[in-house]
């Protein structure tokens, strides 16, 4: 399983503002807040995800003697600056979702609280990983909500944006509820089922599409069998040819429809399989679809068993990126805060509080960690001194689990693809709005000092 990244995963000026800090003597305890500031269009909540990996980062982080030789040459950091980098591991701890809660904006993804060098030094690719899966899972959880029940499989590894990308893509679509995916690697690194057809190039390489079909289905028995190569009805109609000539040992599980108005050719093609009495075979669609596509076939009725879906999910098309942040909220025991119009930040460590009515989520409450409001805490430690605590240990089937439970607490409204109204509301602490009024009072008549 490919879990650890190199210490040099980095910005620049990670290191050298950790530099800076060693320098300065400023090393106690800080608290960096990762959360989304706001909402990308169309999302109702993001997907929490990418936590497995930031563990596994933290608790083998070092730097070897090939990263500081390369540090060293470029003549920014003092020799007792790179001797502490040679003896630097992380020690801190860890406050985080269980991959796979519903998270709303301006709510903690994860906690770090550690001494300042190295909670500073993470922040890149901390930030990284819980970006991309997060931005990908709730990507697919929107697919598999429009699906409604149907099979979904992730075709999206050759047009993901690198090798990085399409693993740990495939394991975030996994947690949102995708039930496989193509992806050879993803499957033997994390045990995620692994499906897949043929491609146009195996029809177009035979004389005819017949006998394409003859020899694929004598090699793979419950194979499925792209039909829109040359003609899809046409495709449809030497599937049932192949089934006559092989009788009862015609074993043939779906056929693809790949192109075309997939609704009226699925109609079409079911019920020339239906009229053959072809009815176990069933129908897979793929091709540029979203989950706009998707929700429109199912209301529609198309007779579509499941999807493929692949670049618009493999890139999440429609919201490519979130703002995500890593930001300091507390030092040496004091509240910090930034005031940059757009970018402020609320003070402190935090916790937060789902508030539940008859088993659905009605609103959070986001408090300080030492706060006792109503709800059901969601922020838990999965690491301390950093070592990995067993709630850091959880497995990618426990996670996919709890994400099902997770979203199927949530509203339907809030579930759907379409944009909520009125959105999910996220209350703000007595104690932690007064935290901030103290705090922004403290920073701002020190400015006029």
């Amino acid at each position: 399983m490919i879990h650890s990244a190199p210490a040099l995963l980095t910005d620049l000026y990670e290191l050298t503002m950790a530099q800076a800090y060693f320098d300065e003597g400023l090393n106690d305890s800080a608290v960096f807040s990762l959360f989304v500031r706001r909402m990308p269009s169309r999302r109702n909540y993001l997907l929490a995800c990418g936590l497995d990996d930031v563990l596994a980062f933290l608790e083998s982080l070092h730097f070897d003697d090939e990263a500081l030789d390369y540090l060293r040459s470029l003549k920014h950091f003092s020799e007792q600056f790179l001797e502490h980098l040679q003896q630097l591991r992380f020690t801190g701890d860890v406050y985080a979702l269980a991959e796979g809660t519903p998270v709303f904006s301006n709510e903690p993804i994860l906690e770090v609280v550690a001494p300042l060098v190295e909670a500073q030094l993470v922040e890149s690719l901390v930030m990284n990983q819980v970006h991309l899966q997060t931005l990908l899972a709730s990507k697919a959880a929107r697919i598999v909500e429009a699906a409604k029940g149907r099979e979904v499989v992730d075709f999206a590894m050759r047009r993901m944006h690198g090798t990085d990308a399409a693993l740990k893509g495939a394991r975030a679509f996994h947690i949102a509820g995708v039930d496989a995916t193509s992806n050879v690697a993803a499957g033997q690194a994390y045990g995620i089922r692994v499906s897949g057809t043929m491609a146009h190039s195996y029809i177009q390489a035979h004389d005819d599409e017949l006998s394409a079909f003859q020899a694929f289905a004598r090699q793979y028995p419950g194979t499925v069998l792209l039909v829109d190569t040359y003609d899809t009805l046409a495709g449809v109609r030497n599937v049932i040819q192949l089934a006559k000539e092989l009788g009862p040992a015609f074993d043939v599980h779906a056929i693809r429809l790949d192109s075309g108005d997939l609704r009226a050719l699925s109609v079409d093609a079911r019920r020339l399989l239906d009229e053959a009495g072809l009815h176990s075979v069933r129908i897979f669609a793929s091709g540029g679809l979203d989950e706009d596509s998707i929700a429109a076939l199912v209301a529609a009725r198309a007779p579509i068993d499941g999807f493929g879906v692949g670049t618009d999910m493999g890139v999440s098309g429609d919201a490519p990126s979130l703002d995500i942040s890593y930001k300091l909220v507390e030092y040496a025991g004091q509240d910090r805060i930034k005031l940059s119009p757009g970018k402020s930040l609320l003070p402190g460590r935090k916790q937060i509080f789902r508030v539940e009515r008859e088993g659905v989520a009605d609103h959070d409450v986001l408090a300080r960690h030492d706060e006792v409001p109503p709800g059901r805490p969601l922020l838990q430690r999965v690491m301390s001194g950093g070592t990995r605590l067993p709630a850091g240990r959880v497995s990618l089937e426990e996670a996919r689990r709890h994400a099902r439970n997770e979203l199927r607490r949530l509203a339907p409204s809030i579930r759907s693809i379409t944009p909520a109204e009125p959105p999910y509301r996220v209350d703000v602490s007595e104690r932690l709005q007064q935290d901030l009024e103290s705090a922004v009072r403290h920073v701002t008549s020190a400015s006029r000092m």
